[in-house]
């Protein structure tokens, strides 16, 4: 089964607040956007966003130049209906990450939690970073949060990667400043407790 069609299978077949990624509030990873000092103009892309909360407490906090790019049209249609009138606010973008051309110097902030430990071949992790590298700003933030080197070993049937902070940041290489790590207990639908590390870098400005 191709990505987009697993995802969409995902998205048609579970509520949205009952996968195991589901987050009532991604408190941690609006912590770390706020802890950029950027304001609220910053432009924001939400990677993987798809029917995430994040974007609906950015708004409720003020951000007004808001992305969120997902793989699955069913997942930012639960969004999308969730938000109301909301949803206008926000640009979508049905995409898959390693493929996507995105405008370039664009974002302030990048955020991703839970889609960069699905790319298990190096060359998916080559066209994230570079399209990481193209699409933020010089200066600009980086979050991103996978499993943890303690974290489950597959999600949603699928493989993963587990990374310590400084492997995941290694990934990114040295275009890329380490900043902050921290790691999440995050506690599934299920009951279940799975472990994710975030790492917060800066894109250098040259």
């Amino acid at each position: 089964m191709q990505p987009k069609q697993h995802w969409e299978t995902v998205y048609t077949t579970k509520s949205t607040d009952s996968v195991s990624w589901f987050q009532p509030h991604a408190s941690l990873s609006l912590d770390l956007i706020r802890a950029t000092g950027l304001g609220k103009d910053a432009g924001i892309i939400d990677v993987g966003g798809g029917a995430s909360t994040l974007v609906d407490d950015l708004l409720a906090n003020g951000y007004s130049d808001l992305t969120v790019l997902d793989l699955s049209a069913h997942a930012m249609e639960a969004a999308r209906k969730r938000l109301g009138k909301d949803e206008c606010r926000v640009r979508w973008i049905e995409a898959d990450i390693t493929e996507v051309d995105l405008p370039p110097k664009r974002y302030d902030i990048w955020h991703d939690r839970a889609v960069f430990h699905f790319l298990t071949t190096p060359e998916q992790r080559e066209a994230y970073v570079q399209t990481v590298f193209r699409s933020v700003k010089p200066g600009g933030h980086v979050i991103v949060a996978t499993f943890a080197e303690d974290g489950p070993q597959e999600c949603s049937g699928l493989p993963v990667m587990r990374y310590r902070p400084e492997e995941l940041h290694d990934q990114f290489g040295q275009a890329f400043t380490l900043l902050k790590h921290q790691k999440e207990a995050h506690h599934t639908p299920a009951g279940k407790v799975q472990q994710f590390v975030y790492c917060y870098c800066r894109r250098a400005v040259s």
